[in-house]
């Protein structure tokens, strides 16, 4: 059976302007800092990703290009993560619910082993209560906070409670 890594990443900080549709929302200047520094922590902790399921909104595609940005020297490394990850954007993960979520996850397909969820609140992190079985009462994630998740087996068997947090990460307090 194979370990799998599911990295949770809620959108950086986005702003608020008059006028402009929430899917095109873009970043701040702090948003952008922040997706440097979740994927500089990314690189850090050996959590790179082999696939990356974005929304299409704007500030999940600006967050994972600040993340992308920061990874990118490791292209040229050899193992786990090496090399640029496929991109895929996912309508339900700016649209859909929790479950929603889970079926792209189950989606995903069984040759990748890592990947990266660029997401928005409340799925995102009602998705990381869903697979933690010691969940408890949590509080979500943070504008740019991590989840890493580890289970065993095939995307296809994901589910509630079998894949328990094993990392986290926040850019600020």
């Amino acid at each position: 059976m194979t370990e799998r890594s599911i990295v949770l990443l809620r959108h950086s900080k986005a702003e608020q302007p008059d006028g402009v549709a929430d899917v095109e929302r873009p970043l701040t200047d702090r948003g952008h800092a922040d997706a440097a520094a979740a994927g500089a922590w990314l690189t850090g902790s050996d959590n790179l990703p082999d696939l990356v399921l974005c929304s299409p909104a704007k500030r999940t595609r600006q967050t994972w290009h600040g993340v992308a940005v920061a990874i990118a020297g490791t292209a040229g490394e050899s193992g786990p993560g090496a090399g640029a990850p496929e991109v895929r954007y996912e309508q339900a993960l700016y649209t859909g619910s929790v479950g929603d979520l889970l079926a792209v996850l189950r989606d995903a397909g069984d040759a990748y082993e890592t990947v990266l969820v660029v997401g928005h609140n409340p799925a995102i992190s009602d998705l990381s209560v869903l697979l933690d079985p010691n969940s408890g009462a949590d509080e979500g994630l943070r504008t740019s906070g991590i989840a890493v998740h580890r289970f065993t087996g095939s995307w296809g068997d994901l589910a509630a409670d079998s894949a328990a947090v094993t990392d986290s990460h926040t850019a600020r307090g």
